[in-house]
């Protein structure tokens, strides 16, 4: 068994809206790859009672927190008010995981081994040794190719940016001015990682199995693409006008001779 005991306190933050199939098995396994981790349930109102089954597993573990929020408001703030959650409480990593069993709990000691050297790690499905499972083949093509398109429109040194199993140090969150995240969807989770990179934090990518959910509904679709391919231009679009403008400033200081 891992003992990550010198890591300090682990939460890790499991949002949900309709996953009542899903939930109790998650937890579970969490609890079991990990024991020593916390989890806190982030239900937004699901019409279907997760919340009420989230709050029975808290009501005999103590380590099962729930986070009842209004409504769906979408991952990104599902997530922020997780965040917040850990912060206040005095954790000190804090780990994003799908309710759907699509990343699988039994790799989380993997994730937390490397942050050990790292400020943020990755779950990668696209690195050497990374798989999905029973995704069609346009699915794929549409996830490789939006992190090729990140990679080419913001820099970023990452071969999955848009995946959502996590693991960060409580002060790299301190770091990502968490206020000023206004992405709603998948695009949050190359949000994080842009602000990371920015910030000359240490990111590493290790290999994950990715298994398409077989119970409940994907929460993707097209307006989450759509704000993606958008907020990733006008990101990429910004930061070429900031670095052409520095550039234009740095003739112009070296030809009137000043800084000299």
């Amino acid at each position: 068994m891992n003992d990550f005991s010198d890591l300090g306190r682990i939460l890790v933050i499991i949002p949900t809206y309709n996953e009542r199939d899903n939930v109790t098995r998650i937890v579970s396994r969490v609890r079991s790859a990990v024991p020593e981790a916390h989890v806190l349930v982030a239900d937004d109102n699901s019409p279907d009672g997760t919340g009420v089954i989230a709050d029975e597993m808290s009501a005999s573990d103590e380590n099962v927190h729930v986070l009842h929020r209004l409504g769906k408001e979408g991952l990104g703030a599902a997530y922020l008010a997780g965040f917040a959650w850990a912060l206040e409480n005095d954790f000190d990593v804090v780990v994003e995981m799908d309710a759907d069993g699509s990343h699988q709990p039994e790799e989380l000691p993997r994730l937390l081994d490397a942050l050990r050297e790292a400020d943020l790690v990755l779950g990668s499905r696209w690195v050497p040794g990374g798989s999905v499972v029973n995704w069609p083949k346009s699915r794929e093509i549409l996830s490789r190719g939006g992190n090729w398109y990140t990679r080419k429109a913001l820099g970023l040194p990452l071969a999955d940016a848009t995946g959502g199993f996590r693991a960060f140090r409580a002060d790299t969150l301190r770091q990502l001015d968490l206020n000023g995240v206004g992405s709603a969807g998948y695009i949050f989770q190359v949000d994080l990682a842009y602000r990371a990179q920015r910030r000359g934090l240490v990111v590493k990518e290790v290999p994950i199995e990715f298994v398409e959910r077989e119970v409940g509904d994907s929460k993707m679709n097209q307006k989450i693409v759509s704000e993606a391919l958008w907020r990733v231009t006008v990101w990429g679009f910004r930061d070429r006008t900031r670095r052409l403008s520095r550039w234009r400033n740095s003739r112009r200081r070296h030809s009137t001779g000043e800084g000299w």
